[in-house]
């Protein structure tokens, strides 16, 4: 049993998120995780709301809320949707946590005595309309290099070039849209970036041979155009204030720390959050999924994001591990994905163009949407989302190849043999062929999910199904009943196995259809353990006499008429 730490990138607490962003993290950590913990592995998933910067504080502005309430009730709405999604999280946290405070001010404090913090005057972007600075999120205007016209002032989200707000073509404020701006003196923290350059070279060189080339290209890239020292505070009311031990002038002048710096460091503070939260008689140790020498030698650490994040993830926040000169656990595999998009465009809350998560479990079951999503997950491009391509999906997938087949086997068993499964003829030369078949299958789909390759783990575990389907229809039991009852029996009972197999192999795309299909059988020992290649060939887990019943229809077909619904809702192609 190995130890595996997984993280998917913090959700940031301003709004429902889209598919997209349910595809880009959270949605794969989970399926990998799911996997991971199938095969015996012991498994720590941990994820948070990124609840500190700009957008947090005009959200609650627009709210009349309370930016700390604001965020609270954000986050219980968001972690509902999840739970809707069924993402196994062994921990959701929330970045305004103390937990993240006290570590990212550790951080802080370790980096100023190794020499890779140092105070500057700068020059900042004032807004005598709003009587403040204004921090990075609160300048917009057009982006130097791409020409987007509303690129933020920390990064455009059009072409993912991290920026100043100094940086920007015709700046306004995000606050009032004033443009009657200033630049004025004040003092912030900068992170030596440019020190640790060589640093994160050779820990980028020690670790990345095995990354996505989308992951690890954008590193490098990065690297190559040379790390450039980066403030690390802001003026803001809503952070992790700068420690007054340390920077006694900039925290009476209530400086936080950037968002950027403290919410990398909350996948620790999250996972002392799940070991502070542990119930009474239970121990849980954080350390040890963190910190070498507690245990963390022993761990791989598995990160999952949007290319959008990856320089942070794979750059940034390492620059700061090394600086602190601890043994911190840094990522051994980051799984960096491209967009996806709503009809090759934007989802959009404004232009009412897209479907947002809360939105998607409205219309369908959380399995119609994990299944075409990591099917079709943005991979090596960029991949769209359209209403014709997910129907098309839905019923031939998971309605016609899975549902079906299991309607059809147990039903037509149901009424010919009663609600035992039947004993039949003993495996004959096409039952043999099958194990054989099924058991490549399986090795193919473990093979691609242990590379984290989604969409060719999906094809693997399609062509598990279409097996199933192929079986059937070769031995036909409708026919065989009619001439060798027992031949049929034989044919329901191997297929009863496969719909088991279905059942524990499929549960890390679709854990609640999967968990209908286990249910449907009465073993007095089902666990759920993953089933080997070997062990599947004997088709074998479910004996004669086991007593099962037909659940309901697993998957409804999408009609032509839902499809025009839907997409008259959520925009369509242009």
């Amino acid at each position: 049993m190995a130890r595996h730490l997984v993280t998917s990138a913090l959700p940031y607490i301003n709004g429902i998120k889209h598919l997209g962003n349910m595809v880009g993290s959270m949605l794969p950590a989970d399926v990998y995780s799911r996997y991971l913990r199938r095969r015996g592995h012991d498994v720590l998933y941990i994820c948070a709301t990124d609840e500190h910067g700009t957008p947090a504080e005009l959200a609650a502005k627009e709210r009349g809320l309370p930016v700390d309430e604001f965020c609270a009730q954000a986050h219980d709405v968001q972690k509902a949707v999840y739970d809707g999604f069924a993402l196994s999280f062994d921990y959701f946290g929330r970045s305004s946590s103390s937990q993240n405070a006290e570590i990212t001010q550790h951080f802080a404090r370790r980096l100023h005595e190794n020499g890779y913090i140092e105070e500057r005057a700068i020059r900042q972007v004032y807004s005598p309309a709003d009587e403040r600075f204004l921090p990075d999120r609160y300048v917009e205007g057009t982006c130097p290099h791409c020409g987007y016209d509303r690129a933020r002032g920390d990064q455009c989200e059009n072409c993912t070039r991290v920026l100043d707000p100094t940086d920007l073509i015709a700046p306004r404020s995000a606050i009032s849209g004033s443009t009657d701006l200033e630049v004025r003196e004040t003092k912030h923290l900068f992170l030596l970036q440019s020190k640790l350059q060589g640093q994160v070279e050779a820990w980028i060189d020690e670790v990345s041979a095995e990354w996505p080339h989308l992951a690890s290209s954008i590193a490098r890239k990065w690297l190559t155009e040379g790390l450039h020292d980066r403030a690390i505070t802001r003026d803001l009311d809503w952070g992790v204030p700068v420690p007054a031990d340390t920077w006694p002038e900039l925290a009476a002048e209530g400086k936080v720390f950037y968002v950027w710096f403290d919410a990398p460091v909350e996948y620790i503070g999250a996972t002392k959050e799940w070991a502070d939260a542990a119930a009474p008689g239970e121990t849980r140790d954080w350390r040890s999924w963190w910190y070498g020498p507690e245990g963390a030698t022993d761990v791989t650490y598995t990160q999952f994001m949007a290319k959008d994040n990856v320089p942070f993830h794979t750059v940034m926040f390492p620059a700061t591990e090394l600086g602190v000169r601890e043994p911190w656990k840094k990522v051994d595999y980051v799984k960096a994905f491209n967009w996806l998009t709503y009809y090759g465009g934007k989802f959009s809350t404004s232009q009412k163009r897209g479907v947002f998560t809360d939105q998607a479990l409205e219309l369908l079951p959380a399995d119609y949407w994990r299944y075409f999503l990591i099917a079709n997950a943005p991979e090596s491009d960029d991949s769209a989302f359209t209403w014709e391509h997910f129907t098309a999906t839905v019923n031939k997938d998971l309605a016609d190849t899975l549902g079906n087949f299991v309607n059809r086997v147990l039903s037509f068993s149901r009424k010919r043999f009663g609600d035992l499964v039947p004993q039949g003829a003993e495996a004959g030369e096409a039952e043999t062929r099958l194990g054989e078949e099924v058991a490549s299958l399986l090795a193919e789909y473990e093979t691609h999910m242990d590379t984290l390759q989604f969409r060719k783990a999906a094809q693997a575990l399609r062509a598990l199904w279409s097996a199933g389907n192929s079986y059937l229809e070769t031995k036909a039991p409708w026919l065989e009943i009619k001439t060798d009852p027992e031949a049929a029996a034989l044919t329901l009972r191997t297929a009863m196995n496969l719909i088991h197999l279905y059942a524990v192999v499929s549960e890390p795309f679709i854990p609640t259809t999967s968990a209908a299909m286990r249910a449907a059988f009465a073993l007095e020992s089902d666990t759920a353990r993953w089933v080997s290649p070997a062990q599947a060939r004997s088709l074998d887990a479910v004996p004669a006499g086991t007593a099962f019943t037909v659940p309901p229809v697993l998957f409804a077909k999408i009609t032509d008429e839902d499809m025009e619904s839907y997409r008259e809702r959520f925009g369509g192609q242009d």
